[in-house]
């Protein structure tokens, strides 16, 4: 009995404790306070009081949160394994790899508790989207844990219909996954070409819509062919394909207004069968679009110049096989994977289990992961407190 009313006396000491420090401080002072704090902490002070959880849980705090983190430091690193694993945390699991610093940067590892296989490239504002042919897809915030499915596309049931018939030789086209950045609406999207599926239009565009749950056609979609083979990238509000015409052309997909341009040619010659368009692959680097191309024994990284009139190509580095032969193998058939430019200087790459450091300024190159790790999928993330919100609209007043 004494026990009981010794922890009773505990907790109300705890309590006032707790309200007494909320109120040495106006609310919009703690306010910019938590803003930089890391998103486990986040998560925790949610249980502080009611008032701490509301302000978390805002889209405003979260979008200057978001802000705050991507100007202070460096982004994260995931090597993203993907699979059902009931038995720890909920699927969620970052060991057996140990995390590694890399100046601001750190590079762990997190399995995602999904039974898709295939990863879009790159993250969304901290988001991660999963994916496969014959199971729902399923948007993961792997920072705070929260994941929502969505349902198949009619290209997904489309293909699933082909498989029952027994009909195996079709098409992968790839899953897009970004935001429109005036409405911060978040849309998956898929583009392919319509022949292969007996379709009359060149292209088909698919668009989910969360606010209602359901996919709908976007027309018209691209006039011209895609190259399916890579997959879509997301930067800047827009989703980039490249095409199949004669001369290679860079195609975006604006996520607000829904339409289709081509931007640009493709700094490359013309591929001339399907080998030469699997050895191209676009990324995002140090907040550019890039395309990466294997060249036999060396890997060329391109990076788009928007910022005057003219889009402009320019050579970013090239990564020489003949020095890292001993993980990559002799000139690797297909590129290796440009993760993420470090530190201004150092840009991570990643093939068959290695991450190797590439130091763009003394051509060296460092082994940070091998193989006997087990590694993932690993991709550039600022880590946000960010879920997927129908018709959330951007703050733009004070935070608080």
């Amino acid at each position: 009995m004494l026990l009981k009313r010794h922890r009773s006396n505990e907790n109300e000491t705890v309590k006032r404790h707790r309200r007494s420090s909320e109120e040495l401080l106006p609310h919009d002072v703690v306010g910019l306070i938590l803003e930089r704090l890391p998103v486990k902490s986040l998560l925790r002070f949610k249980s502080v009081s009611k008032k701490w959880k509301s302000t978390i849980e805002s889209r405003c705090f979260q979008e200057q949160q978001f802000l705050r983190r991507r100007q202070s430091r460096g982004p994260d690193v995931l090597c993203v394994s993907i699979g059902d694993d009931d038995n720890n945390n909920n699927g969620y699991d970052e060991a057996p790899m140990n995390t590694v610093s890399l100046g601001s940067s750190i590079v762990s590892r997190v399995r995602l508790p999904t039974s898709n296989y295939i990863l879009c490239p790159g993250s969304c504002d901290g988001l991660l989207c999963v994916y496969c042919v014959f199971t729902p897809s399923v948007v993961v915030n792997p920072a705070t844990r929260w994941h929502q499915s969505f349902p198949l596309c009619n290209l997904q049931q489309f293909r699933i219909d082909m498989y029952d018939k027994g009909e195996y030789d079709y098409p992968n086209p790839k899953l897009g996954f970004g935001k429109d950045k005036f409405t911060s609406t978040y849309k998956p999207v898929w583009l392919y070409n319509s022949t292969e599926f007996g379709l009359e239009n060149v292209t088909t565009c698919e668009v989910f819509d969360f606010s209602t749950n359901a996919w709908r056609y976007v027309l018209p979609a691209s006039p011209y062919r895609i190259n399916d083979v890579n997959f879509p990238v997301y930067f800047d509000g827009s989703l980039y394909w490249l095409t199949l015409c004669e001369e290679t052309k860079l195609l975006s997909f604006d996520l607000h207004t829904e339409t289709f341009q081509v931007i640009c040619k493709a700094p490359f010659t013309p591929a001339s069968d399907i080998f030469s368009h699997s050895n191209r692959i676009m990324c995002i680097l140090d907040n550019r679009l890039c395309v990466s191309e294997n060249n036999g024994a060396t890997q060329v990284i391109w990076s788009l110049d928007s910022s005057g009139l003219n889009k402009i190509w320019k050579i970013l580095c090239s990564i020489d096989f003949t020095k890292t032969v001993s993980w990559f193998g002799d000139k690797p058939l297909f590129p290796v994977k440009p993760v993420e430019i470090l530190d201004d200087d150092k840009l991570l790459v990643g093939q068959h289990g290695y991450l190797v450091l590439h130091d763009l300024h003394a051509k060296s190159y460092d082994l940070l992961v091998d193989r006997e790790t087990t590694l993932g999928y690993p991709v550039s993330c600022f880590q946000s407190l960010f879920s997927v919100l129908p018709n959330s609209i951007i703050c733009t007043d004070e935070l608080l």
